[in-house]
């Protein structure tokens, strides 16, 4: 069972951020979890799960995912040789372009552990304690976010490109928060991944405290905002306000 408020912190996440796609949460284990179903289908690439599970839980085991050489490859799933085969077809190509040369392979973040199993899921109802929590977020949604990194982790997140699933094992091996701008793939893959949608990789580790700052400085960013729509008001129509003449007409307000 959990041991964090996962429906408490999606709710508050999703109302404050006022996001469009639920938080996702994904657990990396062993086994599946009891009353846990399996996936059926097929997707072409692993990412496709984010966009599954935003509104249904389900586990995930290493042949789901192997339409996905690069995903099975940062998340550290068991491997057979057709996928390992698949690896290196991709990676040559990828080279040929230039877009992943050998030398940026060390760049690109790999699950620190094996897990034979992942679990997906809204946040809110995730039945297992999560490994990592994923966002899809504008930019002003980001802002907020990374303001809150910038103040629980001393430091901004990374903001990783190519491959997109690398936000992952990079939160979960560094306990960290991520940023992905996504990548040419997933952004085929998933219809939430729309041009103006980014990822933000949260470790679960850090959820709690995190979403308490969050919460604060999505009111003050929305206090701050109306601040500067003042002054810019008062500006544009030729006045000079004190800052303590714009504080005094947003309490007006």
């Amino acid at each position: 069972m959990n041991s964090i408020p996962t429906a408490d912190l999606a709710n508050t996440l999703t109302t404050v951020l006022q996001l469009t796609v639920p938080p996702v949460a994904m657990a990396f284990l062993d086994s599946v979890p009891a009353g846990v179903g399996t996936f059926g289908g097929q997707v072409p690439a692993g990412c496709r799960f984010w966009q599954e599970a935003s509104s249904r839980v389900f586990a995930t085991v290493a042949r789901d995912h192997d339409m996905c050489s690069i995903g099975i490859y940062t998340h550290h799933l068991d491997s057979t040789a057709a996928v390992q085969s698949d690896l290196q077809d991709t990676l040559k190509v990828l080279g040929d372009l230039t877009y992943v040369r050998p030398e940026d392979m060390p760049f690109i973040p790999v699950l620190n552990r094996e897990a034979k199993v992942v679990v997906y899921g809204p946040l809110k109802l995730i039945p297992v304690v999560p490994d990592v929590v994923l966002l899809f977020v504008k930019s002003d949604q980001a802002l907020i976010l990374s303001e809150a990194s910038q103040q629980l982790e001393q430091g901004v997140p990374p903001a990783l490109g190519r491959p997109a699933c690398a936000v992952i094992p990079q939160a979960i091996n560094t306990g960290r928060t991520a940023l992905s701008l996504g990548c040419c793939g997933a952004r085929a893959y998933l219809d939430l991944l729309t041009p103006d949608m980014a990822l933000y990789a949260i470790p679960a580790k850090t959820l709690l405290a995190f979403t308490e700052r969050v919460e604060a400085l999505a009111k003050a960013n929305s206090i701050l905002t109306q601040f500067h729509a003042i002054r810019r008001r008062e500006a544009e129509a030729g006045k000079h306000p004190t800052v303590g003449e714009s504080l005094s007409a947003l309490s007006a307000q």
